[in-house]
This record gives structure tokens, sequence and C-alpha cells, in this order.
């Protein structure tokens, strides 16, 4: 789990334009100017390429943080 974490946390800053003030392992949703609905699926796309993964539309919608993120992933990884 703390590989995906890691590798999550380089995908949170490229995709939403992170600065190094952001606590990106305790950010949710609409925490922050950048992840509003847009910058959201463009995380979502920047995820699924970065880990080969696919989410549902569920998925998406219940991608509400950081630690939630990490969870859907390492789950998503294991099957």
């Amino acid at each position: 789990m703390a590989e995906v974490a890691g590798k999550l946390r380089e995908v949170f800053v490229e995709a939403l334009d992170l600065d190094g003030e952001v606590d990106v392992e305790n950010l949710k949703y609409r925490d922050i100017e950048a992840w509003d609905s847009v910058g959201h699926m463009a995380l979502v796309a920047a995820i699924e390429d970065e880990f080969e993964v696919e989410f549902d539309t569920d998925q998406v919608i219940d991608m509400s943080s950081f630690k939630v993120a990490v969870d859907m992933v390492t789950d998503l990884q294991s099957k």
C-alpha cells in the first residue's frame, strides 16, 4: 500500500498542479480550487493511466479523498 500511496501522491501533485505546501495525504475533494469537477476527471484519468486500472462510475463519484483513492487503487490491483 505504501508503494501505491507514493505513486498516487505524485499523480495528485502532477494532475492537480499542486505545490509543496499541500498536504496530499489528507486532501479531500473540493478542499482546494484545483480539485473541482474538472480537476477530478483529470485526476481520475491520470490515476487510470498510471496504474493501468479502470474505475466504474460509482468509484469515480466515491473518490472523495486521497485515502479513498489509495484504497480503490489497491483494491483494483488485487483483482
